[in-house]
């Protein structure tokens, strides 16, 4: 599997696009603004009053979590400088950053009816004409450099560092699972394990060149608070699709040795392992880090009509399927995709039905050393 080509979301505004089933992320994103706003706070102070900003988001996707975050960073500025007695606002450069498959089109036609909107809600002064805002989108990825160095104040990134740049070179087959799980050999632990590591010492790496002394960034990332990798808080989701799955391997519907060949090309930390990477790494030092929790049913649009436990359930199929379905086509091929989201969506419906399941997140707020 070429991760680059195909770890994407559902693009366009479908039924099961990113861009419409993302309420969950959308959640994850306003639980962390109070880090986003006490780390800018620090970086305008420190950088003594800027009058530019450049910022970037990394695995930006598409749909309205990208403008979310947008609008957040400017607002947090825009309150933070008029807190402060400044005049004037600064003009504020956002690199929208994904892989060459994320869906920047519907990203790019909707730049003009945000930035109108967003100025309305700006203090921009009358006599300016000047914009809250430039975007730019920057295909790549965040594992390589994608930004001059030392050009960069501030990097946000939410759900996208459990990705990883690639599946981990597995010694032994992940027999019937598809991602880390109980009965996953102990060198597939392992190589996840070692994959994440490497991974995440690279983007820190990237970001010490590009990030200003003193820049900041904020991660949040799907994580998990149990030391153990297996944990049922971070391995559920995908352990539920492996069921889905091997209902059609039983049924002769995927050959078995197709399905041993999938695995998924994630890993959620635990704060411990996020934090030892940062000491290891060297380039930052941790402001703040927190673990933080998030119901499954934060995906939930309680306008649909359907009983309040049906709804649960289909918006967290269509969740899923908005984040997986490109990696299923991709590996089985169309002809299976329809089955098997139908199948996962009734055994998540079951799941929620007699039981509370959560998503575990963990998000640091760095600053860059001197």
């Amino acid at each position: 599997m070429d991760v680059s080509q195909v770890l994407c979301m559902n693009g366009g505004d479908g039924d099961y696009s990113y861009s419409n089933n993302s309420l969950l992320q959308r959640e994850v994103i306003s639980m962390t603004q109070p880090i986003i706003e006490d780390a800018l706070m620090n970086l305008y102070c420190d950088m003594n009053f800027p009058k530019t900003l450049i910022m970037a988001d990394l695995g930006c996707s598409s749909g309205p979590n990208t403008f979310l975050v947008a609008s957040e960073l400017v607002k947090s500025i825009d309150k933070i400088r008029r807190e402060l007695g400044q005049d004037e606002s600064p003009e504020i450069q956002i690199y929208l950053n994904d892989l060459p498959s994320n869906d920047f089109n519907t990203i790019f036609h909707s730049v003009s009816d945000f930035i109108k909107n967003l100025a309305k809600q700006t203090r921009v002064t009358k006599s300016s004409s000047k914009p809250p805002c430039y975007f730019s989108g920057v295909p790549g990825s965040f594992y390589t450099r994608l930004f001059l160095k030392q050009s960069v104040h501030f990097v946000h990134s939410s759900y996208s560092l459990m990705w990883l740049s690639q599946v981990p070179e597995l010694a032994k087959t992940n027999k019937g699972n598809i991602y880390m799980s109980r009965t996953s050999p102990p060198s597939v632990i392992r190589a996840y394990r070692e994959q994440f590591q490497k991974d995440f010492t690279l983007f820190l790496k990237c970001r010490g060149e590009e990030v200003v002394s003193g820049g900041r960034m904020v991660l949040t990332i799907l994580g998990r608070r149990s030391d153990d990798p297996c944990s049922k808080e971070c391995c559920y989701v995908w352990e539920l699709l492996a069921t889905a799955l091997n209902e059609l391997v039983f049924e002769g519907l995927i050959e078995e040795a197709k399905m041993d060949s999938f695995n998924i090309p994630q890993y959620t930390p635990c704060a411990k392992e996020v934090s030892n990477e940062v000491e290891k790494e060297g380039s930052f030092e941790i402001d703040y880090l927190e673990v933080s929790e998030v119901d499954w049913d934060a995906c939930t649009n309680h306008n649909l009509n359907f009983t309040k436990d049906d709804a649960k359930g289909y918006n967290m199929g269509k969740c899923m399927r908005a984040v997986a379905e490109p990696l299923i086509l991709s590996h089985f091929g169309e002809s299976i995709v329809e089955e098997v989201f139908m199948r996962y969506t009734n055994i998540i419906k079951n799941r929620m039905s007699i039981e509370k399941a959560k998503l575990v997140n963990v998000s640091v707020s760095l600053a860059r050393k001197g």
